[in-house]
């Protein structure tokens, strides 16, 4: 399977086919809004001006997986990211990352992928790696660690690389060039 085989649902409950991303480098995210992380949709949306003209979408996927971080009505959540971090790109529908309810383009992603990097510097790096313990006991492959784990698919939608919680949206920015280049 392709990631092109997989669908996507809205904040407004709209079927969305990755089909029609085909071309585009994709940087798709777990994102949450009350999430140590979350001052990182401020990268996000650098990179998604500086890029999406050339070919950057930027697919966001609040989980609310990973110690009720993501609280809020799909809605909330979008008002919150354009309110407090001006963010242009949507926020998709909220959905699991993980367990029997993950959603199958993170399944994907994961199989795809499966290597989450190992957390730099995270002050609950101690809750976190109980939290991989539990899911890594369920025998699921490339379970997602926690929030803002962030995949880059390059544009024939091949899963290219794998970025972990700690590594920040501006950090890989060359990565994304390379894809947009190829």
């Amino acid at each position: 399977m392709s990631i092109y085989d997989y669908h996507f649902k809205t904040r407004d409950d709209k079927t969305v086919s990755l089909a029609d991303y085909k071309g585009k480098v994709l940087l798709i995210v777990n994102t949450a809004t009350g999430c140590g992380f979350t001052p990182q949709y401020e990268g996000l949306e650098t990179l998604y001006k500086k890029y999406h003209d050339k070919g950057l979408e930027i697919l966001d996927f609040p989980c609310d997986q990973f110690g009720h971080q993501a609280p809020g009505s799909d809605d909330e959540i979008h008002n919150f990211c354009v309110l407090r971090y001006n963010t242009t790109f949507d926020q998709q529908k909220k959905l699991e990352v993980n367990g029997d309810a993950a959603d199958p383009l993170f399944t994907f992603l994961k199989t795809a992928l499966p290597d989450d990097p190992e957390p730099k510097g995270m002050k609950n790096k101690l809750a976190m790696k109980g939290i991989a313990k539990l899911l890594k006991n369920t025998g699921e492959k490339g379970i997602i660690n926690w929030n803002f784990t962030k995949f880059l698919v390059a544009k024939d939608g091949t899963p290219a690389f794998r970025f972990g919680p700690t590594d920040k949206p501006l950090d890989f920015e060359d990565k994304i060039n390379s894809l947009l280049a190829a």
